[in-house]
């Protein structure tokens, strides 16, 4: 077996599963989770419809590119939203999700024969993927930590000049997961300056970037490049999806896009990977880019709901409204972060045990790194659920913190 599997740490959710163990949860209460981040809102019946009236392409191989008028979609749809121009021939690829890119294009980038170990930087709290790609890479990761004084901003002033001049990728998550935090054109300035300076590939994971509570919509990757004049997009690419935006996590829809070169370089690999989109999503992703009707309704719903249910549980936890996505990252009260170490863990079990609720204790999206866990003492709530069903939720933690530990 690949001797990398053995650094592989277990998943949230089995870690979540293990924690639950021997719990049985208060029968009085019917079960709620906030505790994975899946939509949860109706597929629109246009993207199903286009899905069935795709199925003739079954009968085919798909393209490891996808067709061209896929690829115009993808660019078509980031015109429109954030005023970039790609060229869909040499500067867009179809992937299976977000995640399954996350995956390829880590192992496309990163050179693991190196000798020190090439480095992947990660912000911290992260998406696990991140971590996990890496490693399988053959990479070592750098933790780079969130700020809770700067909106959660990444501190990339924190990471040392030795550690970028081994840096091969770096993940930026924005909106992030799980803080729903916003990186700003001045961090995207530094990040790119850094990237020149040390020749680094930067991934983009903007699959929130549809889910947002300002006016003005997040900031993404290419945008910021061409603001700041790098129409070539150099050693940055971009990868968003269907699932948030859309609500159809099961059809496994995204795509990458930006600097040619890589872009070239990830088509040879996902040739050999076998990782092509099947021709009845692609009609069906063809739809959904086009459409953004059904993107603003899902948003007002989001807004909604969180608008109802953050100021519930501001008034027991340190928690406010993100810039984006559809998390709520929210300390413990005082009770619960006692001898400076946030009981994350405890607060979860005891919330499960008596009250059915699930959330996500917040160390499991973290690591320990330069002597802290900035998830501990937090937790992080997926408001996917129908309003009421969150509403409920929200109301028992509340009960839950009031009770006292």
């Amino acid at each position: 077996m690949n001797p990398l599997l053995a650094k592989l740490q277990p998943y949230p959710f089995e870690r979540l599963r293990k924690l639950f163990e021997g719990v049985t949860p208060n029968p009085a209460f019917k079960p709620i989770s906030l505790g994975i981040g899946e939509p949860k809102h109706p597929t629109p019946q246009f993207i199903k419809d286009a899905l069935t009236q795709g199925l003739g392409a079954l009968s085919a191989y798909p393209a490891t590119a996808g067709d061209l008028k896929l690829r115009t979609a993808f660019t078509d749809w980031l015109q429109r939203r954030y005023g970039v121009t790609l060229d869909p021939a040499t500067q867009a690829l179809p992937v299976n999700g977000t995640r399954e890119a996350l995956f390829s294009l880590t192992q496309t980038v990163v050179d693991g024969t190196r000798s020190p170990a090439p480095i992947v930087i990660s912000p911290n709290p992260f998406y696990q993927i991140y971590e996990g790609s890496a490693l399988l890479a053959g990479a070592e990761t750098w933790y780079a930590p969130s700020d809770p004084t700067r909106n959660f901003a990444v501190d990339w002033d924190s990471v040392p000049a030795d550690i970028w001049a081994r840096t091969q990728l770096v993940f930026a998550c924005s909106p992030g997961n799980p803080t729903g935090a916003v990186m700003p054109l001045d961090e995207w300035k530094k990040l790119f300056a850094l990237s020149d300076r040390y020749g680094f590939v930067i991934a983009s994971d903007e699959c929130y970037s549809e889910i947002y509570f300002r006016d003005e919509p997040p900031l993404g990757g290419l945008e910021a490049a061409a603001k700041l004049g790098r129409a070539d997009f150099k050693n940055l690419i971009a990868m968003t999806s269907l699932s948030k935006r859309s609500n159809v996590p099961g059809m496994r829809s995204g795509f990458v896009a930006g600097d040619v070169d890589v872009i070239k370089s990830f088509l040879l690999y996902r040739t050999y990977h076998g990782s092509a989109m099947s021709g009845a999503v692609g009609a069906a992703s063809i739809a959904a880019w086009g459409d953004e009707t059904h993107v603003i309704d899902n948003r007002a719903l989001y807004r909604s709901k969180f608008a109802t249910v953050t100021p519930l549980l501001e008034a027991v936890l340190d928690v406010r409204l993100p810039d984006a996505a559809f998390y709520l990252w929210a300390g413990l009260p005082d009770a619960w972060n006692g001898d400076q170490t946030g009981d994350d863990e405890g607060f979860a079990r005891a919330l499960y045990a008596q009250y059915n609720v699930t959330v996500l204790p917040g160390s499991y999206l973290a690591r320990d790194s330069q002597g802290s866990n900035p998830g501990r003492g937090r937790i992080r709530m997926a408001l996917v659920a129908d309003t009421a069903e969150c509403v409920e939720a929200a109301s028992r933690i509340v009960q839950f913190v009031q009770k006292g530990r």
